[in-house]
């Protein structure tokens, strides 16, 4: 496959959370989405990140390859928006797959349009970001439509890949019952969610929306509390779903 040029944030070569065992981890930059909780607003846009040759990554990942796989790890590319960058991404998984690499796709899912049968072949694994169940919620969230997400996750399911999805509990914005049960219900009816991961809301990006000149809205929002996260979780458990 041709070597294709895109957009990367940064790289990590020892995530342990972006899918199972230890992770080679390629941030690119690029996202649709304005989520006002967002830790990386400096991938929203494309070209705050660095070009960089997939094959270079490729070779770096090659480099990692015994110390990530001995655990049953792999390649995860996160960002930003991954499905940004189509033909970039491709090539990243085409690359991994020849040199036997599971691989992971972290996605909110919104161009979900922009996976064809070639690239969602060389996909083991969706980290699924679910933001929220409410559209009007999901809109004040992300400042997109839930429905191209929604959507995404139903062909997924057609298509059985194997899904973990991901909800964050913010607070006074998506910890409303309403919403967390109406994932928990859709989520367990596709069949295909192997996990979900209810991730406490925290502030540690806020210093970047400052430093990028742009208008933080969450300052006076606090992390949910312990008890809170397990309630939010137990709902999820409640339809069956294997939570963490």
């Amino acid at each position: 496959m041709e070597d294709i040029e895109g957009y990367v944030h940064s790289v990590e070569t020892g995530g342990s959370v972006d899918g199972p065992g230890l992770r080679y981890i390629v941030f690119v930059s690029g996202c649709p989405l304005r989520c006002l909780y967002c830790h990386n607003p400096d991938t929203m846009k494309m070209k705050r990140g660095e070009k960089t040759s997939a094959y270079k990554l490729l070779k770096d990942v090659a480099s990692y390859r015994t110390y990530f796989q001995t655990g049953g790890g792999g390649l995860t590319v996160s960002g930003g928006e991954p499905l940004a960058q189509p033909q970039f991404l491709k090539t990243l998984l085409w690359g991994a797959k020849q040199m036997g690499v599971h691989t992971a796709v972290d996605t909110s899912g919104y161009l979900g349009k922009k996976v064809d049968e070639e690239l969602m072949d060389l996909i083991d694994l969706f980290l699924l970001d679910i933001k929220s169940w409410v559209p009007a919620t999901y809109k004040h969230v992300t400042g997109v439509e839930v429905e191209p997400t929604l959507e995404f996750a139903k062909r997924l399911a057609a298509e059985k890949k194997e899904v973990w999805v991901r909800f964050v509990l913010v607070p006074g914005l998506t910890d409303a019952q309403e919403n967390i049960e109406g994932i928990a219900k859709f989520v367990s009816e596709l069949g295909n969610v192997t996990r979900v991961d209810v991730l406490p809301f925290h502030k540690m990006g806020e210093n970047k929306w400052d430093e990028l000149g742009m208008k933080y809205q969450l300052n006076d929002t606090e992390a949910p509390s312990h008890e809170q996260t397990e309630a939010a979780r137990d709902t999820f458990r409640k339809y069956g779903l294997n939570v963490h």
